[in-house]
C-alpha cells in the first residue's frame, strides 16, 4: 500500500517523513521523485509513504496511477503561519514558480496575496481530488501528536511510535 502526504508545503511535511522513519513496515521519503518525469515520476515502491507538495499539480496522474488503491493524507497548517512562512521564501521555490509561472509575473500583488492565493489553489486541488477517495485523512500540524497516533493506527504501522512522536518536537526545514 502506498500513502501520499498531500500538502501545500511549509506545513510540516519534512517532519512528517522524519517521524515515519520510525515505521518499520513502510519506507518514507520527502520529495524523492520530484525531479523525475514520465512514468518515473510516480514510480514509488510498494509500502511507501511520500510527502511532496508538487503532487498537488499532477493529481490527475496520481489518480491514474494509484486512484483508490492508495491512502491519502491532507496535511495542513494554520493559514496565517503558512502565509508568513511562504512570504519569507517569496523569491525562490514554489512561490517564485507560482508567481512567475502561474500568475505570469504577479507584479501587482503583494507576497502575502500571492501566498494566500497559492494556498487557496492547492487546498482546492487537494479537496477536489480527495472528495471521492475511500482512504483519506485530514492531518493538522497543530494537532500532530494526536493526529500522528491516529495515522499510525490507520495504516497499521509497526515500529517505534514513541520515537516517531518525538520527531514532532523538532522543527525541520523551518523558515529563517
Amino acid at each position: 500500500m502506498n500513502i501520499f502526504i498531500l500538502n501545500a508545503g511549509r506545513c510540516g511535511s519534512t517532519t512528517f517523513v522524519q517521524a515515519c522513519q520510525h515505521i518499520s513496515n513502510y519506507t518514507a521519503a520527502h520529495e524523492s521523485r520530484s525531479t523525475l518525469t514520465g512514468k518515473l515520476r510516480l514510480s514509488y515502491p510498494d509500502n511507501h509513504i511520500e510527502a511532496d507538495n508538487r503532487l498537488c499539480w499532477i493529481l490527475g496522474r496520481l489518480e491514474r496511477e494509484y486512484g483508490n488503491d492508495a491512502y491519502y493524507v491532507h496535511l495542513t497548517r494554520d493559514r496565517r503561519q503558512s502565509v508568513e512562512s511562504f512570504v519569507k521564501r517569496k523569491e525562490y521555490g514554489i512561490m517564485q514558480a507560482y508567481r512567475e509561472g502561474i500568475l505570469m509575473g504577479g507584479q501587482q500583488q503583494s507576497a502575502t496575496e500571492i501566498a494566500s492565493d497559492y494556498l487557496d489553489t492547492v487546498a482546492c486541488n487537494i479537496s477536489l481530488f480527495l472528495k471521492d477517495k475511500r482512504h483519506k485523512m485530514a492531518f493538522s500540524l497543530e494537532n500532530a501528536a494526536s493526529d500522528f497516533v491516529d495515522f499510525w493506527h490507520w495504516i497499521g504501522a509497526q515500529g517505534e511510535l514513541d520515537k516517531a512522536l518525538a520527531e514532532w518536537r523538532t522543527r525541520y526545514n523551518a523558515s529563517v
